[in-house]
């Protein structure tokens, strides 16, 4: 016999039913009491049953609302139905008195109109099973989702209260559920090991546990452990199973009416064998096939057993698989084009169909989380690949994404709804405007996504395969190029208002920006320059001309697209606005436009606080003018440069020292000069407000650094144990204390398990916790010194780098860039000089350095683009003179020297006693 998927409530429904599948006809489902009953044809065409007072007449009615759909799968409750299409959607009609249509709350408490449950929108549902008053559905991943009436716990939610939309049973994650059946009050579910939970009322020891109570929350039968079931069913109060090996059949719950066997018997509380009305396997053997043939139906008081030439198969939604791709790929332009256009139209325009597609091989795809997509990525490339060869096949495709991107789910309900914000930008990877467009309806449906949805998407592209996420960013990174460009051509032909960016250019950026917080966090897997957008530096240019410069502004939301360089300007370009304020005449004319800083030398440290001190909030927005009276000029370059040098080394004897410290850091940062402080990395993390890891307090502590990460690297358990170390770390202080890192630490000994939190809540205290004072006055000085907000785009790295300078430099760039006055790049004396030069150690060509600039670092743009220039000072006896320098204008003074010898000897000697004002 063919085995057919038929479910059947009601003794009157369950002999139909074995009537029905003998014959090759309807699949049918009823109600308990047969009162109600649904009627699927071959055809396709699905019908509605009503009993009337008459035992032997009843009403029908064809559901003519579901007539253009492709029904699959049907079940019914007391008083509702459900429908399943092959394209994935899943409709519910009846009594909604407790919320068991799953389609919210309704004014109307019955709906004779099939509606489509939207909170399943995207699952690929495997199946559908309806109870007394509620409902349930497994995914083809194993998740599983339960709706409606909750009084005995029969939802498997942990709590009694009704639901009226589909909720997820996160006590089923990973359970690898295949089915799911639904008696008046009770749930049972079959894992793909064979496993049998049951869940919800229990007063007739249908739920098989030995007892009579209730059980809120799934749990395992296990009396059937060992055992693999193959088949299970619900009636009202009993539930039924198969075991194939042993070719037997088990039931539990109530006997009050004979449906655990022949007769009339008490409640079974657990599984216990049956004897069948025929031998199923002596039946099985004269008909020549194989034993494992059994199917089961429970009716609200009836259990029938069925024997069938293979196991029972549920029909399902449409999905794809590589047999049927190879053959549209080879029909795309024959007799079968048309059926291969309806194909891809019934998976393509569905999102429960995508989802339910390119899944990961041998049950992998059962552990889907919010860490784990499961889904086989390489299996999506490959289906790219081949029918991008096949123009046909590739556009129709599009097209049906195309139709759907602007529909998908807002709302996902579990992490299976994910997969198709995964799958379909590799499906978008074509260098056209069809696929740019796509891929922006795509960036809007994400960016639609709530704060938690997103956060579990992040996650799951945190891990894909490095390759797979590297790619991901190509594509946003290529049509947010497309997009600027666009722009910036609307704007330049003045079709486009140069104040104002459309929204999906923005949203495009705006998953940029995500990707490039994934890739931080995964430890920068993909390099930095992957996300630049070089159409950025045209609109800084034209800023001048067009008047872009809100444009950058909103660009800037997006830091990920600048360049270090692109940062830097508009860093600039923010301090000239701020400054901007203060170029009025009257200003000006007041002297009032840069803010003068008059100090003494032997007073330098008690005239600086003094104007710190007193300095309102708008002083610190004007440029900075350092006047020495022991000097004639001002200068903002050099001797700004000098004052912070000197400060910097002298602050730590002032009260308030952290605050003044960040001041300074501050007013330097705004007013462009390095400070010389070599603060550690960690201290710039904590200024743009990421969280400083252990390799930050490697840098900072490198011995218990090491020690830190040993702890993490340590296989064997009994080393770990003999350490003897707890969730306490000892703080210096008049005498040594033990700080617990978390509550009760001292009694929590460190494992090979909670090692990972010890180590977190380690770093975390070293540099946040023990710091936090100092690091809040700090912060706060640093926020007063410099009242700009754009610096905040800058990396940790890059930051640094603005205040400290290069150390590292390739002094090759050095030669090339210089420039020549009254010499020529051949002479003698330019010849020896280079020769001596790259002959000395890294220590004195650093001091040369600081000879030549005023300091041994290297402002951020590097010496690419150090000017730098060697002058002859045409002395009469160069051979007598020294070397010297104008710091301002990094314009060395080198005599025409006649020897080699002499050259090198007056060159050391003057950068080793270099004393430049406010230089150590």
């Amino acid at each position: 016999m063919k085995a057919v998927k038929v479910r059947c409530s009601g003794e009157r429904a369950a002999a139909r039913e074995l009537m029905q599948s003998q014959g090759h006809e309807n699949v049918q489902c009823s109600n308990p009491d047969a009162t109600h009953m649904l009627v699927l044809s071959p055809n396709g065409k699905l019908s509605e049953q009503w009993a009337t007072a008459s035992a032997h007449r009843s009403r029908t009615r064809l559901v003519k609302e579901l007539g253009g759909q492709n029904i699959v799968q049907i079940a019914c409750g007391d008083q509702h139905a459900m429908a399943l299409t092959r394209g994935g959607e899943l409709f519910a009609w009846g009594q909604n008195t407790h919320g068991q249509l799953g389609v919210g709350s309704q004014t109307t408490l019955i709906l004779t109109t099939p509606q489509l449950v939207e909170r399943l929108k995207g699952i690929s549902l495997a199946q559908i099973a309806a109870g007394g008053a509620h409902s349930a559905a497994v995914s083809l991943s194993g998740a599983v989702y339960s709706w409606g009436k909750n009084d005995f716990g029969q939802l498997g939610l942990g709590d009694t209260e009704d639901r009226d939309c589909p909720s997820y049973i996160g006590a089923l994650e990973h359970w690898k559920t295949v089915f799911i059946a639904c008696g008046a009050d009770h749930t049972a579910v079959l894992s793909k090991e064979g496993l049998v939970c049951t869940f919800g009322a229990g007063g007739a020891g249908q739920l098989g546990h030995n007892s009579t109570r209730n059980e809120l929350v799934p749990r395992l039968v296990a009396e059937l452990w060992g055992a693999r079931v193959s088949q299970v069913a619900c009636g009202s109060q009993h539930t039924m199973v198969y075991v194939p090996s042993l070719d037997k059949v088990y039931l539990f719950g109530s006997g009050e009416e004979g449906q655990l066997g022949d007769e009339k018997k008490p409640n079974q509380l657990i599984p216990l064998p049956i004897s069948s009305p025929v031998n199923p396997g002596k039946s099985c053997q004269e008909n020549k096939m194989s034993q494992k043939v059994i199917k089961v139906i429970e009716g609200g008081n009836q259990s029938i057993v069925l024997c069938k030439n293979k196991n029972s198969c549920l029909n399902g939604i449409a999905t794809l698989n590589g047999n049927e791709v190879d053959a549209w790929v080879s029909d795309s332009g024959s007799q079968h084009w048309g059926s291969v256009k309806k194909k891809i139209r019934l998976i393509f325009s569905s999102e429960a169909c995508i989802n339910g597609s390119f899944l990961e091989k041998r049950d992998k795809h059962f552990k889907t989380s919010k860490e784990v997509s499961g889904v086989d990525m390489s299996e999506v490339q490959c289906f790219y690949e081949k029918i991008s060869k096949k123009p046909a096949v590739f556009w129709k495709v599009q097209k049906e994404i195309t139709k759907l991107l602007p529909s998908l789910s807002p709302t996902p309900i579990s992490p299976e709804n994910f997969r198709v914000y995964l799958i379909l930008p590799f499906l978008l990877q074509g260098d056209d405007d069809s696929s740019f467009s796509s891929l922006g309806l795509l960036a809007e449906a994400i960016t639609k996504l709530q704060p938690e949805d997103l956060q579990t998407l992040e996650c799951l592209w945190s891990n894909l395969e490095t390759p797979f996420f590297k790619k991901l960013v190509f594509l946003y990174q290529r049509v947010s190029q497309k997009n600027l460009s666009q722009f910036i051509m609307g704007v330049k032909s003045r079709l486009r208002n140069p104040y104002k960016m459309h929204p999906h250019e923005r949203e495009t950026l705006q998953i940029l920006q995500i990707l490039y917080q994934v890739n931080s966090r995964t430890g920068f897997r993909v390099q930095e320059n992957n996300f630049y957008v070089p159409q950025v530096k045209e609109i800084i240019g034209l800023c001048a001309f067009f008047d872009m410069g809100v444009a950058l502004w909103t660009l800037t939301n997006y830091p990920c697209i600048f360049d270090m360089q692109d940062k830097i300007c508009v860093h600039d370009t923010e301090r000239e606005v701020m400054f901007s304020l203060f170029s009025d005449p009257d200003f000006i004319w007041m002297g009032q436009n840069k803010w003068h800083f008059l100090i003494r030398r032997q007073c330098l440290l008690q005239d600086i606080w003094s104007h710190l001190k007193n300095a309102s909030t708008y002083q610190f927005r004007k440029f900075l003018k350092v006047r020495y009276q022991i000097l004639l000029f001002v200068s903002s370059g050099y001797i700004a440069a000098a004052f912070f040098c000197y400060r910097s080394s002298q602050a730590s004897s002032c009260e308030d020292t952290f605050f003044q410290i960040g001041t300074l850091c501050g007013m330097a940062l705004y007013n462009r000069c390095m400070l010389p402080i070599p603060f550690p990395r960690a201290l710039y993390k904590k200024l743009l407000g990421i969280v400083p890891t252990l390799e930050d307090l490697e840098e900072l502590v490198p011995g218990t650094g090491r020690s830190l990460q040993g702890i993490l690297d340590e296989e064997c358990d009994h080393i770990l144990e003999s350490l003897d170390m707890d969730f306490t770390i000892m703080e210096e202080g008049g005498s040594m204390v033990a700080v617990e890192l978390k509550k009760n630490g001292a009694n929590i000994p460190v494992t090979k398990d909670n090692r990972k939190e010890f180590v977190d809540l380690y770093v975390s205290y070293m540099l946040n916790e023990s710091i936090q004072k100092p690091f809040e006055d700090f912060k706060r000085g640093f926020l007063r010194g410099c009242p700009t907000e754009k610096w905040k785009m800058f990396l940790p790295v890059e930051l640094q780098i603005v205040l400290q300078g290069h150390t590292q430099f390739d002094w090759h760039l050095l030669q090339e860039n210089v420039e020549y006055t009254w010499y020529k790049k051949l002479d003698r004396t330019i010849r020896d000089f280079w020769a001596v030069f790259h002959d000395l150690p890294e220590e004195k060509k650093k001091m040369f350095l600081a000879f030549v600039s005023g300091s041994d670092r290297i402002p951020l743009y590097g010496l690419e683009r150090f000017e730098f220039s060697i002058q002859d000072p045409q002395a009469e006896n160069p051979d007598e003179l020294y070397p010297s320098a104008n710091t301002c204008s990094h314009i060395l003074l080198l005599p025409r020297y006649s020897r080699k010898k002499i050259l090198k000897k007056k060159l050391l000697y003057a950068i080793e006693h270099n004393e430049s004002f406010g230089l150590s």
